[in-house]
């Protein structure tokens, strides 16, 4: 007897798993996705575990009996923890608006045909992409403009990503000819063109720039070791790296307090602070990443 050929489910021209296979592949996904949540939920817990039950179980906790949250209030006191938060949230604001702002008006440039300079200009970008000047001549470089112990050392260095604009570049020569031609026919110029058409139409790929500098501009500290030796300076990550990476000690003259939860709290509490505010932010801008990022990316 021939065995019955039991038809498989299509779903979009593409036919379904077997229940085996569909199963196996949910327990790979459920064993990642452990392994990246659970490391973060210790670290959450730890922050808000109380302070006998950290010292019990080593320093790392992933259930805690009880809430405490001694160690925020701890950092939000006015110590060092506090002052680089405001230091990183105005180096990023700023520096992605500084950021998006030159690189989309450089871009837009470079896509235009009449352009006579563009191609000149654009090798040079792309030339930055491939060799990097070094550590020693960009210290130097920001040594003679005077941004040495400037917070602006965070955001200038760093303000154009020669593979943002090439992105960019390529979205806008995406975008049709006859739009831009019938608002000069209207008698807009190239700043009102851009400003009015061309930017509303960019929403996509702007979000994800956007995204791009932000997270750059929020996780960077080696620019703030290599240029700022005043502390008060510091950003958020910089803090992190010492006090957390380097396990360097946290007292009463740093925090701005005198109660002092334990360490290991204090600097989970730390690692908290830095992650969630990109957390909150992705969730905004996620449906626009693949459609921005492609768009700029492929058809250029």
């Amino acid at each position: 007897m021939s065995r019955k050929i039991v038809p498989r489910r299509i779903v979009q021209g593409v036919p379904m798993p077997s229940w085996p296979m569909r199963i196996f592949k949910g327990l790979v996904l459920l064993v990642f996705c452990a392994v990246v949540i659970i490391p973060f939920v210790g670290v959450i817990s730890t922050s808000v575990a109380p302070n006998k039950q950290i010292n019990e179980s080593g320093g790392l906790v992933l259930f805690p009996k009880s809430v405490n949250f001694a160690a925020y209030q701890s950092l939000f006191s006015g110590g060092v923890v506090t002052r680089a938060l405001f230091v990183s949230i105005f180096v990023t604001v700023i520096g992605t608006l500084l950021s998006l702002t030159v690189s989309c008006l450089l871009a837009y440039a470079l896509a235009r045909p009449g352009f006579t300079a563009g191609r000149p200009i654009l090798l040079v970008v792309l030339f930055s992409m491939l060799f990097s000047p070094g550590i020693i001549p960009t210290y130097l470089t920001v040594k003679g403009v005077g941004l040495l112990d400037s917070i602006w050392a965070l955001i200038v260095p760093t303000m154009i990503s020669a593979f943002n604009v090439v992105v960019l570049r390529a979205f806008f020569m995406n975008l049709p000819a006859e739009i831009t031609e019938s608002a000069r026919i209207d008698g807009a110029g190239e700043l009102k063109t851009f400003s009015y058409i061309v930017l509303p139409l960019s929403k996509a790929v702007l979000s994800v720039i956007g995204l791009f500098y932000a997270v750059a501009y929020w996780n960077a500290f080696f620019s703030a070791l290599l240029y700022l030796n005043d502390s008060k300076l510091w950003p958020l990550q910089l803090v992190l790296r010492t006090y957390v990476i380097n396990d360097t000690q946290l007292g009463s003259a740093e925090l701005g307090t005198e109660l002092l939860p334990p360490q290991a709290s204090i600097q989970m509490a730390i690692l908290v602070v830095s992650i969630v505010p990109i957390l909150l932010i992705y969730p905004f801008l996620q449906r626009h990443f693949a459609k921005g990022v492609l768009t700029g990316a492929v058809k250029g």
